[in-house]
């Protein structure tokens, strides 16, 4: 990496009330379609649910109290290369934390962290007694929320591994790390691993990357020939989004940069497809951290860039090629509503040091969300054992 100015300054957030005043007004002057006729949400976001959302937007969010609760953890800017990269730093309690890089994905952000956090740096607290203590590094993926300033140059999942092992080894100081992701966090994680083996100390994952094209072959077992099943399923339905985002970003960012109720109905129905949710998205995850996350869109105008990744993986190779070998330790935990959901016989053509595999009892894509605490624990429970090895 060239041109890098490493200086690492404290940050803070704070939106202007003029930008608070200007969402407030937008969301009171929001132009619904009907409802197409049918099942609720089969179609995309149901309007009902929408359109109490807005309201609640308009008339009862409180940004500034989501704001604080960012706030409330330490956090950091630096300049690497075009970017100004945004992390979160929460120093683990104890001696000896374990450096963990914590990635989220899309449509996801920082905000998915604020109560998994404190699980994992200070779990005696959190009454996980048995959990080591992590110094927690989440940063905004390049692109996303803090991490994104109009013109800035757009980078894929392995192009944001280099700039995470750079961050970790040469500016904190680590000589190995751990790293824990979902969604593009495992993408990412998986490239550290693949490229930078010397300095993972172990990955874990709660996705993983494996190609979504199963080979199913003769004497393909019971569990491979469902996965292929359920993907043949996921690509047929549920993947549209990554099509648009990974061909034609640029046009859907115009029209979600310039309606809050629009980018709104784009991630929420995100939120309640793949989320764990036994009928409603806010059994699992408030109304206020769903906001939260929306408004970081919003106010950072990341959405556009935030598409991305999808367009570089469309365009060069899968980030795991199909014959790449990783063997530094991994977990899994395996939550049955994540999105695609691969057998561990598939996941070891490429992963042949998997150390953990949990069948976790509930939870989905969003397991920091949804399941903070069963994700703490696996996290730990895998971590603890690499340490003992």
């Amino acid at each position: 990496m060239n041109n890098m100015k490493n200086e690492i300054r404290a940050f803070e957030l704070k939106v202007s009330d003029a930008e608070i005043l200007d969402l407030v007004l937008r969301l009171k002057r929001t132009r619904y379609p009907d409802q197409t006729p049918g099942d609720k949400w089969k179609f995309g976001t149901d309007k009902q649910y929408l359109s109490d959302l807005i309201n609640y937007w308009s008339t009862e969010f409180d940004w500034r109290k989501q704001e604080d609760k960012l706030n409330f953890f330490p956090q950091f800017k630096v300049k690497l290369d075009d970017i100004d990269l945004h992390f979160i730093k929460a120093d683990g309690k104890g001696d000896s934390p374990i450096p963990l890089l914590l990635l989220h994905g899309w449509p996801g952000s920082v905000f998915e962290f604020l109560d998994l956090i404190p699980l994992l740096t200070d779990p005696k607290s959190a009454g996980l007694k048995n959990n080591p203590s992590f110094t927690v590094i989440a940063p905004s993926l390049p692109g996303f929320g803090m991490s994104f300033s109009d013109n800035q140059k757009r980078v894929g999942a392995v192009q944001m591994s280099d700039f995470f092992k750079h961050l970790m080894t040469d500016l904190l100081g680590y000589k190995k790390f751990a790293t824990q992701g979902g969604d593009w966090g495992a993408f990412i994680s998986t490239a550290l691993a693949m490229n930078y083996p010397e300095s993972v100390l172990g990955m874990h994952l709660n996705m993983l990357p494996t190609r979504p094209d199963p080979n199913v072959s003769e004497g393909a077992s019971e569990a491979e020939i469902n996965y292929a099943k359920e993907i043949d399923f996921w690509l047929r339905e549920e993947t549209a989004y990554t099509h648009i985002q990974g061909t034609k970003p640029q046009t859907l960012a115009y029209a979600l940069t310039d309606s809050p109720a629009g980018l709104a109905a784009w991630i929420v129905e995100k939120f309640n497809t793949w989320t764990d949710n036994d009928g409603s998205i806010e059994n699992v995850i408030s109304r206020d951290r769903i906001l939260a996350n929306i408004s970081l869109y919003w106010f950072t105008k990341s959405i556009g860039s935030s598409f991305w990744p999808y367009y570089d993986r469309h365009h060069t190779q899968w980030t795991l090629p199909d014959d790449e070998i990783i063997n530094v330790p991994m977990g899994y935990a395996a939550f049955p509503k994540e999105i695609r959901r691969p057998p561990r016989s598939v996941a070891v053509r490429n992963f042949t040091n998997i150390r953990q595999w949990t069948e976790m009892p509930k939870g989905g894509h969003f397991a920091a969300l949804e399941q903070p605490r069963l994700l703490a624990e696996d996290v730990g429970k895998f971590f603890d054992s690499i340490l003992q090895f």
